[in-house]
């Protein structure tokens, strides 16, 4: 009762486990989100941080080179002196940006913090913006639109380079941005007309759209900086899985050899004793030194014999199945006829079904080939199969033994009963190791289960099938099909080569 009922809370145990870690999970999101000053993932931040690093000190060289461009585009409005305090300003401050940047990415920051470097990259990306937003107080011609509108698109393409170069760190892209934006609405609405009321609004429109880019694509990052955590996280317990794996494999190996070595040794400490069990008992039991003087003791010595002998064949079953496991049963290969081993072997249990008024009916094709296989698993395949079919025969039914050509070009062998049968839900359970059906329990018939698990192991050697087949109350059939490459093929005749000689010998003469 305790067993079934802890069964039947398993479910339920492994679905609170499942809940227990969930609420574990999201405890630890919301407690890292909390120590986060960014409201993401801790770990996230510092990558976050890297990438606008990484981003600005890619464009490293394309910003000044821009700003000396614009420059020298400006000179035609404004004095050399305006545009080259202007082009220093811009300079230097894309300078500081830069310098800081590369330290970062450097990983020269291991002993200040993530928040520390942000708020340095604020006050380097305010300071940028601001030299960049002086270009709309430079002295142009205000009764000239040409320099208006250059100017006005200079400032809106670096506005838009801004956001997106800054986009990892929202904050500093606004940093960045706010100064620009913010004079260019100041210095349009100070010229005092309808177009440049509108161009000033159009610059706000897009401060306002870039800043809900600049969120879109740090959401990208994040998620792609989710993925690619949750790829490392996969990649570990991967790895962990297979060192656990490579270590129980180690493990089995080593207990497979320590099983191999004992059964190797109990062989030996088992069949001595044996052998003396099964000499003696078999002396005692036939009275060759005398006749009892008690009946009952030859009734006794015959009872010994029987069980030393089922004791060696069930030790015999045991080492032949270790063997088989273990890889270590090498095959005797040979030419072997199929239907006479066939016949020896139902010869050997022909008195155990003769006692019980079983008829072995032999159905062979005729001019089988031999086949190239080892002798004395095929016995050992034939002798299992024919032994439960016998076994579990009632009296006065029929065996059928039919031995024959496959479709493929193999050959066969077919083992029939009419006994009782195996319901189709115990076929898995019978073919297993030390597996028995509920008819062999029932009826307490001797055996190990090992039968049938040693045929399907000598029939794989030997790269066959094995096909098992019954029904309650019809019999049932068990089928050992050899390959098409384990038949032998008739060898041509040889070549009668004395007519040549004596053609040779006369054409010599």
């Amino acid at each position: 009762m305790t067993e079934q009922g802890e069964t039947a809370n398993l479910p339920d145990q492994q679905q609170a486990a499942q809940r227990r870690r969930s609420v574990s999970g999201k405890v630890r999101q919301v407690r890292e989100r909390l120590t986060s000053h960014t409201g993401t993932n801790p770990a996230f931040d510092r990558d976050l941080t890297l990438a606008y690093a990484r981003n600005q000190t890619g464009i490293a060289l394309v910003v000044p080179l821009l700003a000396i461009i614009i420059a020298g585009m400006m000179t035609v409005w404004v004095p050399w002196s305006e545009s080259s305090v202007w082009l220093a300003g811009v300079l230097i401050s894309n300078g500081i940006l830069t310098y800081l940047c590369r330290r970062f990415e450097l990983g020269r920051t291991h002993k200040l913090s993530a928040d520390l470097w942000e708020r340095r990259f604020f006050a380097a990306e305010f300071l940028n913006g601001v030299m960049w937003s002086t270009m709309a107080f430079l002295s142009v011609p205000t009764h000239e639109t040409e320099p208006i509108i250059f100017m006005f698109a200079v400032l809106i393409v670096v506005l838009a380079m801004r956001t997106l170069t800054a986009s990892n760190l929202p904050m500093a892209s606004l940093a960045g941005t706010l100064p620009i934006t913010a004079a260019i609405v100041l210095r349009f609405s100070m010229l005092g007309e309808p177009l440049y009321y509108a161009m000033a609004g159009l610059a706000a429109g897009a401060q306002v759209f870039f800043m809900i880019i600049a969120r879109q694509f740090q959401s990208t990052v994040l998620a792609m900086f989710g993925l690619r955590k949750e790829k490392d996280a996969l990649i570990g317990e991967l790895e962990q899985a297979t060192a656990l794996s490579e270590e129980a494999r180690r493990r089995a190996e080593e207990a497979n050899l320590a099983k191999s070595r004992f059964l190797a040794t109990m062989s030996h400490e088992l069949r001595t004793p044996l052998n003396a069990i099964l000499g003696f008992s078999e002396v005692l039991k036939d009275e060759i030194l005398g006749k009892h003087s008690v009946p009952a003791y030859k009734e006794y010595s015959g009872d010994i014999h029987r069980s030393g002998q089922h004791l060696l064949e069930l030790i015999n079953e045991i080492l032949d199945l270790s063997r088989i496991e273990a890889g270590r049963y090498a095959l005797q290969e040979e030419a072997v006829s199929l239907p006479g081993t066939v016949q020896d072997c139902h010869h050997l249990t022909k008195l155990r079904a003769d006692q019980r008024g079983i008829t072995i009916e032999e159905v062979f094709e005729v001019d089988l080939p031999k086949i190239w296989v080892d002798e004395r698993a095929v016995r050992q395949i034939v002798l299992n199969l024919l032994t439960n079919a016998v076994k579990f025969s009632p009296n006065g039914s029929k065996v059928t033994l039919t031995v024959g050509w496959t479709s493929g070009g193999g050959q066969y062998l077919s083992v029939k009963d009419s006994g009782p049968g195996i319901h189709e839900d115990e076929i898995p359970t019978v073919l297993q190791t030390f597996g028995r059906g509920s008819v062999a329990m029932k009826n307490a018939d001797e055996g190990t289960g090992l039968g049938l698990p040693i045929v399907m192991k000598l029939i794989e050697l030997h790269g066959g099938r094995f096909d098992f087949r019954s029904k309650l109350r019809e019999g049932t059939e068990a089928i050992v099909i050899f390959p098409r490459e384990r038949v032998m093929k008739a060898l041509p005749p040889l070549e009668d080569e004395k007519p040549a000689l004596r053609l040779r010998r006369r054409s010599a003469a």
